[in-house]
């Protein structure tokens, strides 16, 4: 069997692990197998495109700077792996979707400079041929604002930064989408003349632009919005990778970035629909500031509501017949899942039937509390998706909500004014009785306050989240 047939065939066999990679983790039983698949076709992919490079090139002594940046590179993700907690999940696959977007840029850069080395079927003198030109130009732009738009993202997951594109409330201006309307023509218009002329002058302002866009983009979104925005990205990273594949002749890099480049759109579709969100809107950037309008606002009134302890809401808990607990963001931030799940093993063992409802937007990322729920060994069969569980909540007699705000306001049902009129939510408000443990009356990340808050059958329980169960442990046992 000739070299080019051995490669063809184990890029097959790394196609089909990433395939099954991405349909293991569609669903948490099976998320490990997933997982599993994908690295092994990475490595499947990474050594036979290391040993297709020696075979062309002759010699293995230039796969020696390669493998020093796979050490470096694997010596960095598995200390990261392995120290970020998993409220800074947000903020690690930001920083990932960043660097793939950055390495399209960097090889689109060397592939204009030295056309010869990287791009097929061209010797040295040759012109880029019109095609690799044009994807050249896609692969660079999409990764530079990928890039760009990542490092905004980051650091409006991470709210540890004080420069105000870095803060969570949406950032607008006089003029805004009619200034990216002309960076984005102005891109595309030297992108073109890149594509006809080869110029380096060209190529680079329009790289140029391409950072400043992803910056643009991303700035005027925030709060509830920001998990729309980590998948949006997520699939930005994966058409640059597939640009970049198409110039450098590598099917692999075409596969695997088409494969996260569609299943990221089809998430973010999923994930608009959740939030009552337009497609298209999210691709250009163009929403997340009526909300922060809205709730900076507000309407003055002071409201009421009703208060109590981790004894008031053991008691309630102990002597309901289901619990439904709504986790959110919250949750992650005080490291409570281990002790949820000890108090929802303590409710099951008094005859009380416990499940958790999970919105698709809870976190700051898809799948963040689902992912917190798996780390604490909660059953899988006791998590549902809000389509699954909206119906029984009012004949639950007990919800707990921790560390939950935005995806159970009843103002996105019944208030037309409010900026999240329409967004599904959990309906947690049709339950009997209503138990909502916060730090304090603050509003969500999303700037509003709740209507829940204020009913009549809810109690608020104020403090840390995991002290406020683990005193309800206490109660209970």
């Amino acid at each position: 069997m000739s070299m080019i047939n051995i490669v063809t065939l184990m890029y097959l066999i790394a196609s089909v692990c990433f395939i099954q990679a991405l349909k293991g983790l569609s669903n948490p039983n099976s998320s490990i197998r997933g997982n599993v698949f994908g690295m092994t076709g990475m490595a499947i992919a990474v050594v036979t495109t290391a040993v297709l490079i020696a075979e062309i090139a002759g010699t293995a002594g230039g796969l020696s700077y390669v493998l020093v940046g796979l050490l470096i590179g694997g010596t960095a993700g598995s200390i990261m792996a392995k120290r970020v907690e998993m409220t800074k999940m947000p903020e690690l696959v930001a920083f990932m979707h960043s660097m793939i977007g950055l390495a399209a840029v960097f090889i689109a850069v060397a592939a204009v400079a030295e056309p010869y080395a990287l791009l097929h079927g061209i010797t040295k003198g040759m012109p880029i041929p019109t095609g690799n030109r044009l994807e050249l130009f896609l692969g660079a732009a999409i990764g530079a604002i990928t890039f760009s738009g990542s490092v905004i993202a980051f650091g409006k997951l991470s709210g540890k930064y004080k420069f105000r594109l870095f803060r969570g409330a949406p950032v607008q201006f006089a003029g805004q989408h009619t200034l990216n309307l002309v960076i984005a023509l102005a891109l595309l218009g030297l992108g073109l003349a890149f594509v006809f002329t080869e110029s380096w002058g060209a190529f680079f302002s329009m790289l140029a632009l391409a950072f400043v866009l992803g910056v643009l983009i991303i700035i005027p979104i925030g709060g509830a919005d920001m998990p729309v925005v980590v998948s949006m990205l997520n699939s930005y990273s994966g058409w640059a990778a597939a640009g970049i594949g198409f110039s450098l002749n590598n099917p692999m890099l075409i596969i695997a970035g088409s494969l996260v480049g569609s299943s990221g759109a089809i998430l973010s579709y999923i994930m608009c629909k959740a939030m009552n969100r337009a497609f298209l809107n999210v691709i250009l950037g163009g929403f997340g500031g009526e909300a922060g309008e809205a709730a900076a606002a507000g309407d003055g009134v002071q409201k009421t509501y009703r208060s109590g302890s981790a004894d008031d809401a053991s008691f309630l808990m102990s002597n309901a017949d289901t619990v439904v607990i709504v986790p959110g963001y919250g949750l992650a931030v005080a490291r409570a899942q281990h002790a949820i799940n000890e108090m929802a093993m303590l409710l099951t063992e008094k005859g009380v039937k416990v499940r958790y409802a999970i919105h698709p937007v809870a976190g700051r990322m898809p799948g963040h509390m689902n992912v917190l729920l798996a780390e604490a060994d909660v059953p899988y069969d006791q998590v549902f998706e809000m389509d699954e569980i909206n119906n029984d909540f009012a004949d639950t007699d007990v919800v707990l909500v921790i560390g939950a705000n935005d995806v159970v306001n009843p103002a996105a049902k019944n208030d037309k004014s409010s900026p999240i009129y329409g967004m599904p939510i959990l309906e947690a408000h049709r339950a009997r009785t209503i138990l909502v443990v916060k730090r304090s009356m603050a509003a969500g990340y999303a700037g509003l306050d709740n209507d829940l808050f204020y009913m009549e059958k809810t109690m608020m329980i104020f403090g840390d989240a995991k002290k406020v169960v683990e005193d309800v442990i206490k109660s209970l046992s």
